[in-house]
């Protein structure tokens, strides 16, 4: 993040025994406000707004879980440029950051799984894993020396240009949908469906670690967890995904839903999607405890 993120992560003073910097005080407070707004929910309910909540939930939350996770951290498989950044786009209105910080860290995440090093890693407990890690920023981009693993998205424009306006984008979002709805629209649009994609994300990195079924052997405490699955559009079987890091799929039963394998499926069926990696039988033997 250059001299922007040292003036961002400057020390703000300490509080419940550590220091703060601005930026994880500004995270905390953008938190607290979204998940404010969600208490109108109630009062002010209508279908559109609830129709543009679930829409834009699956639009951003694909541009987490197709984009910034199974194409550009595991390059799992290939799309046009074109359609990649339409992706990575909806991924920044989800407000979990630039695709060059989410991608780094995931990576340091399977780097590390599971160790003091994992940088939301289940051995210093839930809260830590699942929100504590957000905000605790000098962790996340110092310990393991900033963002030298993803220079394959640092040389492309259009990646810096998302790194340099991360926020902007969400709060244009946000504008638009109070003109377009009024107050339901931002309420739902923005409020509620923000919420609920950032704790599906975090659920996978947090419960995706402690509860559920190992179906393979992974030498870590990765879990499979359906109704995980379900929230996070088949990021939930984690055990599967740290078997076969590079495969494009998840829900590798039949049974197990995998709503952004489906998309991933139909991206090939149609010639968009090349390259797309699954893990042979042999590869699954490998893995297996039998």
């Amino acid at each position: 993040m250059g001299l922007l993120g040292k003036v961002l992560r400057k020390s703000c003073g300490e509080f419940c025994g550590r220091k703060w910097n601005i930026q994880d005080a500004f995270t905390v407070a953008v938190f607290l406000g979204l998940h404010s707004l969600c208490a109108f929910a109630p009062f002010h309910f209508n279908w559109p707004a609830f129709w543009v909540a679930i829409t834009l939930y699956v639009a951003t939350g694909l541009g987490i879980t197709l984009c910034y996770h199974r194409s550009l951290a595991h390059r799992s498989f290939k799309l046009p440029k074109w359609l990649e950044y339409f992706f990575a786009y909806c991924g920044i209105l989800s407000l979990q950051g630039s695709p060059i910080e989410w991608v780094s860290t995931h990576r340091y995440h399977h780097q590390f799984t599971d160790t003091g090093k994992d940088p939301h890693s289940p051995i210093k407990g839930l809260w830590y894993s699942h929100m504590g890690w957000i905000l605790n920023s000098r962790h996340r981009f110092e310990q393991h020396g900033g963002l030298k693993n993803v220079e394959d998205l640092r040389k492309q424009p259009f990646y810096r240009f998302l790194g340099r306006t991360n926020f902007l984008h969400p709060i244009a979002l946000g504008g638009l949908l109070y003109v377009v709805g009024g107050f339901p629209f931002l309420v739902w649009g923005v409020g509620v469906r923000m919420v609920l994609v950032f704790h599906s994300t975090l659920l996978v990195n947090s419960i995706g670690h402690m509860w559920g079924k190992k179906a393979w052997n992974t030498g870590d405490m990765s879990r499979n967890n359906w109704w995980v699955a379900l929230l996070a559009l088949g990021e939930g079987w984690h055990n599967n995904h740290h078997a076969f890091e590079y495969s494009a799929r998840h829900g590798l039963e039949w049974w197990q839903i995998d709503f952004t394998w489906y998309i991933i499926r139909f991206l090939q069926a149609i010639g968009a999607a090349t390259n797309v990696k699954v893990p042979t039988e042999i590869q699954k033997q490998r893995k297996s405890f039998k």
